[in-house]
C-alpha cells in the first residue's frame, strides 16, 4: 500500500487560501486590542465574552496533551465530533465523485454526513460477532474510496473491533482510515493514538461528551499526523470552538481522578445492570459491551420502550438498524437510575 497524502485531498481544498482571523494575525498579548471590530466595552455578563476566542485553542490541547501523550501539534480539537467527520468529508471527498466505506450498524452521522456532501456511502455490514469484515471491505474499495470509518467500541453493539482487522485495513488500504473511539475510557482496549507514527492514514477521533461529562460543550478530538491536522485548520471555521467550551473544559480536564471514579463507577454499575436484566423472562440477550451502554435484545423493543416512555424512562430503540431486530440500546446510569429501571421493568407483563 503506498500512501500519497497529497493525492487524497480535494484540488480546491489544497490550493485554498485559508480565512485569517484577527486573533491569527496576532498571538501574544497587547494593552489595548483594536484589530477585530469587538465591543471593546465589554459584555453584559460577569464573564466577558466580548474578545474572540483562541482561534486554535492551545491552552486546552495543552491540557489534553498531558493526559493524552500526544503533541499538541497532533489535536485537532471540534465543535462535537459531528464537525470533524463533516471536514473529514470536505478535505478529502469530491461531492459527486468519490465515496466512503461505513459497516453498518454504527454512527449514523456518517452516512448522514456524507448525504449532506453528497459524497457516496458504500455499506459493508459487520459480520454476526459484530465484527468487520475486512475482506468485503478491501473488495468494496475503488480509487475513489477515501475513507473508512469504524466506530470501536462501537456505537450501538458496544463491542471493541478486532486490532488486527483494523491493522490489516490500515496496512492494506491507501485512503484515510478514521476510528471513532468515542467510548475509549469504558473500554479495556487501549487507544490507537500512540499508532499515530506507525500509520500515516490514520485519524483517531475521541470526545469529551462521555466520560468527561461535558455533551453541552460539544468538544470532540481529532488526533492525527502533522498535515492532516493542518489540514483540519485550514478548512475550520476561524473561532470554531468559543471561549466558554475551551474555558469549561480546562477546568475539568485538572480532574482526572473523578473522571477515572465515574468510569470506575459506570463499569460496576453496567454488570449489576446485565445481570438484573438477564433475570427478566422478555430479556433474550444482553450482548458483552465495552463502553458506557448496553445492547439488549428484547420479544418486542417497541412494545417495551413504548412501555418505558409511558413510565418516564428513555432508553433508544434500535431495531431498525441492521442486525439489530428487537434491540434496546441502554445507557448506564446512576445507581438510583438503574434501580428505578428495573422496578418499571418488573411491572412490565
Amino acid at each position: 500500500m503506498n500512501f500519497e497524502l497529497e493525492k487524497l485531498v480535494r484540488c480546491n481544498i489544497s490550493k485554498l487560501i485559508p480565512y485569517s482571523s484577527a486573533r491569527h494575525e496576532f498571538i501574544g498579548e497587547a494593552s489595548v486590542y483594536l484589530d477585530a471590530n469587538e465591543n471593546s466595552f465589554g459584555s453584559p455578563l460577569k464573564e466577558n465574552f466580548n474578545r474572540y476566542p483562541d482561534p486554535l485553542q492551545w491552552q486546552l490541547k495543552l491540557e489534553l496533551s498531558k493526559i493524552k501523550e500526544v503533541s499538541l501539534e497532533n489535536i485537532f480539537i471540534g465543535n462535537g465530533s459531528d464537525e470533524v467527520i463533516d471536514l473529514a468529508y470536505r478535505i478529502f471527498c469530491n461531492p459527486g465523485k468519490d465515496n466512503v466505506i461505513i459497516c453498518p450498524p454504527t454512527y449514523g452521522m456518517y452516512e448522514v454526513s456524507a448525504n449532506i456532501n453528497d459524497v457516496e456511502i458504500k455499506k459493508v455490514i459487520l459480520k454476526e460477532n459484530f465484527q468487520l469484515d475486512v475482506d468485503g471491505i478491501l473488495n468494496a474499495t475503488d480509487e475513489n474510496t477515501k475513507i473508512i470509518f469504524i466506530c470501536s467500541p462501537n456505537n450501538p453493539t458496544a463491542n471493541n473491533m478486532s486490532r488486527n482487522d483494523i491493522e490489516k485495513l490500515l496496512t492494506n488500504f491507501a485512503g484515510m482510515v478514521i476510528i471513532d473511539e468515542a467510548y475509549i475510557n469504558f473500554s479495556t482496549q487501549k487507544t490507537y493514538i500512540q499508532e499515530l507514527t506507525s500509520y500515516e492514514n490514520l485519524i483517531v477521533m475521541q470526545s469529551l461528551s462521555k466520560a468527561w461529562g461535558l455533551a453541552s460543550l460539544r468538544l470532540g478530538l481529532a488526533f492525527a499526523s502533522l498535515q492532516v491536522i493542518e489540514l483540519f485548520n485550514k478548512v475550520k471555521p476561524p473561532y470554531n470552538i468559543n471561549k466558554a467550551s475551551q474555558q469549561f473544559a480546562i477546568e475539568a480536564l485538572q480532574n482526572t481522578l473523578q473522571v477515572k471514579e465515574w468510569v470506575k463507577q459506570i463499569l460496576e454499575q453496567r454488570e449489576f445492570l446485565k445481570r438484573q436484566l438477564l433475570n427478566f423472562s422478555f430479556v433474550k440477550k444482553v450482548y458483552e459491551s465495552e463502553a458506557n451502554f448496553l445492547l439488549v435484545k428484547v420479544e418486542d423493543a417497541g412494545d417495551l420502550y413504548n412501555y418505558l416512555e409511558a413510565n418516564k424512562i428513555i432508553v433508544r430503540n434500535r431495531s431498525r438498524e441492521v442486525l439489530c431486530d428487537n434491540c434496546l440500546r441502554i445507557t448506564v446510569g446512576t445507581p438510583e437510575e438503574n434501580l428505578e429501571l428495573i422496578k418499571i421493568l418488573n411491572t412490565y407483563d
